[in-house]
């Protein structure tokens, strides 16, 4: 059995992990692509027990209390038109989060989270688009070693803005599940755009697509996401 835990430097809300990165430490752990549904809200600082189940799905739980499980996936999204790096810029000037953020120190799209730290990844609309985009140019932090980033912080790139696609009048929404393919790395200091879009809605559950486009437009990494609105809105 396998333990895994998330520092708290990679929160989504102050006292639990972004969604994004838990899944895509996940997946690192599965060595494959996988869906991942949030059943609770990962702890941090905590070691969670990684459990390999029948037919290649994973159940990570602390103590009795399961915390989320993933199975085996194949992503299926028509992706849409890839943003320009300098578009995907001039969206993130209407980035609503400058406005008014719900969980300002969240690893990936924190207002309150300095260059170096977080991943500020502050995804705009382009209304003529449909979508929202933002740039991204990772940092040294993010180096797995040979100049490329982590896979982990691949997924993370790929969670926010799907929230940011799906909630344009900025309701309560948290990650429920999410499936993650990497198409390659990205390196250090690399100029993408991270796109993200509706695919559909139901009652409280909403699903977008995300991409990662390196300044080439080419897809590095995409991923469908499901977010639910809660009962309860949780503490910051």
């Amino acid at each position: 059995m396998a333990t895994l835990t998330i520092a708290r430097r990679f929160c989504g809300p102050a006292q639990s992990a972004n969604g994004g990165y838990f899944a895509g430490r996940v997946a690192t752990h599965a060595a494959r692509t996988v869906t991942v549904r949030l059943i609770r809200p990962p702890p941090l600082d905590t070691p969670l027990t990684v459990r390999d189940l029948e037919g290649g799905e994973l159940a990570i739980t602390f103590g009795n209390e399961r915390i989320a499980e993933a199975r085996p996936a194949t992503l299926e999204l028509e992706l849409r038109q890839t943003p320009a790096y300098f578009e995907a810029v001039e969206a993130s000037r209407r980035y609503v989060g400058f406005a008014h953020h719900r969980f300002p120190t969240c690893f990936v799209c924190g207002t309150g989270r300095p260059r170096g730290d977080g991943m500020r990844i502050f995804a705009g609309l382009i209304p003529e688009r449909d979508l929202v985009a933002a740039p991204w140019v990772p940092d040294s932090s993010l180096d797995q070693g040979d100049g490329k980033v982590r896979p982990e912080f691949m997924s993370a790139a790929l969670d926010c803005p799907g929230f940011y696609a799906v909630s344009l009048d900025d309701r309560m929404m948290l990650l429920g599940e999410i499936t993650v393919h990497v198409n390659r790395l990205v390196h250090v200091g690399e100029r993408c755009t991270v796109a993200g879009w509706r695919i559909e809605s139901d009652g409280r559950k909403h699903t977008a697509g995300t991409a990662v486009f390196d300044e080439d437009r080419e897809l590095c990494a995409s991923a469908r996401a499901v977010w639910i609105e809660p009962k309860e809105t949780p503490a910051a």
